[in-house]
């Protein structure tokens, strides 16, 4: 179980995509599918741009951006994903659709494959329960964006064994990230330190702390921070953020992870960040 050879991706977004590019840059067959052919050729060509920006700045050879790309298969039919050894769902953020997903392809792949789900706040141990096989169950939550980002969480749901956490791990080192191993605890590491934090920027700006920018000036000058906290919000997606302060927020009982207004008030007028086009910031409008 600790060698995977052929890796399925479901959900060709930005994190399946982001997925199914560093999979098919280690050598990896890989399967991403998703419910529309639209999508699919959207997600390859993703890829394809993604692959294509590493050959401008010279960190790939031409032969290698086709080999990676001849590795990929998109699909809308979830039973090519059968032959895979490890399938990794990246839909969106949304408990019952994870869930619907996780079943369905739980009755197609073979046996002894491990699922994972690249949620970045929700219960490891519950969607594992839905499955029928919840010792080769693990979450492997990626960080946007994955080409670029160097760390993979790798949660252990309640009845995750070993073997699978192990086969986990050997495959985010073979795609050049560090595993780090955790437990499943709402928000795991990362977005239980880091999410509160977005929120709490969120209810400074309306109160006029400071501009948008300049919150976000001070905390890259005053913290080190690559990116302030709101235009992190607008790259994440303020959808992503609040149901992730929701998940905060219900599953640890706590009214300090009660989400800001402001935050829920743009996600109901479709302000949701880069995707959109406008957040914190107005940007391109999203293809």
């Amino acid at each position: 179980m600790t060698s995977l050879q052929t890796i399925g991706v479901i959900g060709a977004g930005t994190m399946g995509t982001g997925i199914a590019q560093v999979c098919a840059l280690a050598g990896l067959p890989v399967v991403m599918a998703d419910v529309d052919e639209t999508r699919v050729a959207r997600g390859r060509d993703a890829v394809a741009s993604g692959l294509d920006r590493l050959l401008k700045r010279a960190k790939l050879s031409a032969d290698d951006r086709d080999a990676a790309l001849g590795r990929l298969r998109g699909t809308t039919d979830y039973g090519a994903l059968s032959d895979c050894d490890l399938v990794i769902e990246a839909a969106t953020e949304n408990e019952g659709l994870k869930i619907r997903i996780l079943q369905q392809v739980n009755t197609l792949v073979r046996g002894d494959a491990i699922l994972a789900t690249n949620t970045s706040s929700i219960s490891i141990t519950n969607l594992a329960a839905t499955t029928g096989r919840p010792e080769r169950f693990v979450g492997l939550h990626f960080f946007n964006p994955v080409p670029m980002m160097a760390l993979v969480e790798v949660v252990r749901g309640l009845r995750t064994d070993e073997a699978a956490v192990e086969a986990a791990c050997a495959l985010a080192k073979r795609l050049g990230k560090t595993p780090v191993v955790v437990k499943d605890f709402p928000g795991f590491v990362v977005n239980r330190l880091l999410i509160p934090m977005l929120n709490e920027a969120v209810l400074a700006y309306p109160e006029g702390v400071a501009a948008a920018r300049d919150i976000d000036e001070a905390m890259k000058l005053g913290c080190n921070h690559p990116v302030g906290p709101l235009a992190l919000c607008d790259l994440i997606g303020l959808d992503v953020v609040l149901a992730i302060m929701e998940v905060l927020r219900r599953d640890l009982n706590d009214p300090k992870y009660q989400p800001a207004q402001l935050l829920k008030e743009m996600v109901a007028a479709g302000y949701l960040g880069r995707k959109s086009g406008r957040g914190f910031y107005t940007y391109e409008a999203a293809k």
